[in-house]
């Protein structure tokens, strides 16, 4: 009987915890095509894509270590190709495993394309390597991701913000502070969009009415909000920087759990300690809710509406943010933008396998894994 290498059985591992039609993807989202050439299999191109994208390897040192164990034998130009060509089947991989994580998305408004939108600062390995900023949109519920782009992170046009994204008229731009900025609103205003943006209370001032002639007390307002889950909502106006307008929106607030107010104030406090600066009461007092801003109409989306899709968005960012630790972003391919938005997807796979897999080995006792069908039979 031939003797399974440790290399073989974890593969075979991770192969478990695949969705059950990963190959049937790979056909149907067209990563199987150009009569597969030098591939064997769907099993091979998905093992080598993941030599580039979860173990960092350059296209050329990729293709040379996949000739050595006998994955394949092709140029680094054509993996380059396979890459590309397989930008849906691993977007198709991501959308299963974040469904089997129990992720559930509010009712689909179809009036609205809600788009989540964020950025991320990645640094190429070695002494040497380049910063960069990925900027990225992703349309819900399908997880398509409709818009990307990379920049550097130092000069004009390279910061987070929306202006540097295309919108039409019905979209709806879910973000984090980094967005929360008074000409962004009035971008997607004049472009018929609506936001729903988590609140940067330093830098996004609100007023009363449309003549901006009277500040809203933000703080007073929240502070009315006394138990764990108490919601509040409120009309305000956002004033435009450059000119004598302003947008109507709603303040939708939600009073966080006390765990969840403890873990905020910790984390302020060991930023300002590091900073050697000191924090100020209101900043203390903000730590305690989840306020957003939207423009959203209220007859289609109610405050627990709003608040349930910035959930459904810090869910998905919480995802990403695990790029850092356990997808290890580095030689992202900069060559077109199909190819970096399927080096994106196998990231996001590559995070999404990574917590499955612990999942089931710290959970799944005394073998740590769940049995597997012998396709030898």
């Amino acid at each position: 009987m031939q003797q399974t290498s440790i290399l073989d059985e974890n593969w075979n591992t991770l192969l478990g915890l695949l969705p059950e039609n990963w190959e049937e993807l790979a056909v149907s989202t067209g990563a199987m095509t150009r009569k597969m050439r030098n591939f064997k299999s769907a099993e091979a191109i998905l093992r080598t894509l993941l030599l580039h994208i979860a173990r960092g390897y350059s296209l050329r040192e990729t293709v040379v270590r996949a000739k050595a164990a006998g994955l394949a034998s092709v140029s680094d130009v054509a993996l380059l190709k396979r890459l590309r060509l397989a930008e849906n089947w691993l977007k198709e991989l991501c959308c299963s495993l974040l469904q089997e994580r129990g992720l559930k998305l509010p009712p689909e408004k179809r009036q609205f394309n809600i788009r989540l939108v964020d950025g991320t600062v990645i640094r190429e390995p070695g002494k040497t390597g380049s910063q960069w900023r990925i900027h990225y949109s992703i349309s819900l519920p399908n997880f398509q991701c409709d818009y990307f782009d990379l920049t550097s992170t130092k000069g004009k046009g390279t910061s987070e913000n929306f202006q540097r994204m295309p919108v039409a008229a019905n979209d709806c731009l879910i973000a984090d502070r980094a967005f929360s900025d008074a000409a962004d609103i009035h971008y997607l205003r004049e472009h018929d969009a609506h936001v729903l943006v988590r609140v940067n209370t330093r830098s996004l001032p609100f007023f009363k009415d449309d003549k901006a002639d009277e500040r809203f007390d933000l703080l007073k307002a929240v502070q009315t909000l006394k138990i764990t889950g108490d919601v509040g909502e409120w009309q305000v106006y956002v004033k435009a920087p450059t000119a004598d307008t302003s947008v109507r929106g709603r303040l939708c607030v939600v009073r966080k759990s006390e765990h969840a107010i403890e873990q905020s104030l910790k984390k302020l406090r060991r930023a300002a300690s590091k900073e050697q600066r000191s924090l100020q009461e209101q900043t203390l007092e903000y730590a305690k809710y989840v306020i957003v801003f939207t423009t959203l109409p209220t007859e289609s989306f109610s405050v627990k509406d709003i608040l349930e899709w910035y959930r459904v968005r810090w869910q998905i960012e919480l995802v990403f943010k695990r790029f850092k630790s356990l997808a290890k972003l580095g030689h992202l391919p900069k060559h077109d933008d199909g190819s970096s938005r399927a080096w994106l997807y196998g990231k996001l796979f590559v995070c999404l396998l990574t917590e499955k897999l612990v999942t089931y080995s710290s959970a799944i006792s005394p073998w740590g894994y769940r049995f597997f069908s012998n396709k030898n039979k």
